[in-house]
C-alpha cells in the first residue's frame, strides 16, 4: 500500500513537471490556431496562420537564413573541431589540459561578453553581415564539437590504426576507414549540437550582425514591441512537432531493431 502511494506521488510530481515545462509550447501550439490576434481572446479554431506563413516572405527570408547559417556554421565547425580534437589528444597532458581550460572559456562565458568581444574584432576586420555571424557562429560552435568528440577519441584504440599502417595504408585512408568509424558517432552529436546552438542563438548572433540580416531570434526580438505575428505562433508548432518526430522516431529504432534481432535469434 505504502509502496503504491509513493509510486501515485512520484507519478504526479513528474507529471507537474512536465506539464510546468512544456505549458508555455502548449499555448504556444493552441495560439496558432486562434482566429484572434490576441493572446487572451479566443476568435475560433483557423488554420490560416499556416496558409499565410509562408507566402510572409519575411520570415521565410529569416527562416532560410537562419537554416543555412546553422548548416553551415556546423558543418564548418565539425571540421575543425574533429582537426582540433585529434591534434589535442596526441599531446602531452600537461598542453591537453591547458587546451582544455581555453575550450571550456566560451561554453562557461556569458554570451553577452562573447558577443560583444566578437564584435569589438569583428568590426576591424570585416563589414557586420552575414559573413560575421557566420564567423561568430563557428567560433562558439567548435568548443561542443571538441567536447562531443573528444571522449570518443579517447575511447578508440589506436592500435588498430598502428597496425592499418603497418600493413601499408596511408594516413588518409587509415584515417577514413580506421579512426573515422570509431569517433563518427562522436562527430554527428558534435554537428547536431552545434546546429542545435546555432539555431538557437541570439545574444551573439544581435551583436555580430548587420542591417538587413535577421535570424528567426532576432526577429521576434524585433517584434516584441509591435507584437508578435500569429504566423510566428505557426512556424514554432510546425519546428516543435518536426523535432518531436525525429526524437520519437530515434528513441523507437533501437527498440525495433532489438525485437528484429530477437525474433531472428
Amino acid at each position: 500500500m505504502v509502496e503504491k502511494a509513493r509510486r501515485a506521488v512520484s507519478g504526479v510530481y513528474v507529471g507537474l513537471i512536465i506539464l510546468f515545462l512544456y505549458a508555455p509550447i502548449l499555448v504556444l501550439m493552441v495560439l496558432s490556431f486562434n482566429d484572434s490576434r490576441s493572446r487572451v481572446v479566443w476568435g475560433g479554431f483557423t488554420t490560416k496562420w499556416y496558409q499565410t506563413l509562408f507566402s510572409n516572405e519575411q520570415i521565410m527570408e529569416a527562416l532560410m537564413t537562419t537554416l543555412v547559417l546553422a548548416f553551415v556554421s556546423a558543418l564548418i565547425a565539425t571540421i575543425i573541431g574533429v582537426a582540433a580534437a585529434i591534434g589535442m589528444n596526441a599531446m602531452q597532458q600537461r598542453s591537453y589540459k591547458l587546451m582544455m581550460t581555453f575550450t571550456n572559456i566560451p561554453m562557461l562565458n556569458a554570451d553577452v561578453v562573447t558577443g560583444i568581444a566578437l564584435m569589438l574584432w569583428m568590426v576591424n576586420f570585416i563589414p557586420l553581415g552575414f559573413n560575421s555571424v557566420l564567423l561568430a557562429h563557428i567560433t562558439f560552435n567548435i568548443p561542443y564539437v571538441i567536447l562531443s568528440v573528444m571522449p570518443k577519441i579517447r575511447q578508440m584504440n589506436l592500435s588498430i590504426y598502428e597496425a592499418a599502417r603497418d600493413l601499408g595504408a596511408n594516413a588518409i585512408y587509415a584515417f577514413v576507414k580506421v579512426l573515422l568509424p570509431q569517433i563518427m558517432g562522436g562527430i554527428i552529436a558534435g554537428f547536431f549540437m552545434a546546429f542545435t546552438m546555432s539555431m538557437d542563438d541570439f545574444v551573439i548572433t544581435y551583436f555580430t550582425k548587420g542591417a538587413g540580416v535577421n535570424t528567426l531570434s532576432t526577429m521576434v526580438y524585433g517584434e516584441i514591441r509591435k507584437g508578435i505575428k500569429p504566423e510566428m505562433y505557426a512556424l514554432s508548432t510546425i519546428i516543435f512537432v518536426i523535432v518531436f518526430v525525429i526524437l520519437l522516431v530515434i528513441n523507437c529504432l533501437p527498440d525495433k531493431n532489438k525485437n528484429i534481432e530477437e525474433r531472428n535469434f
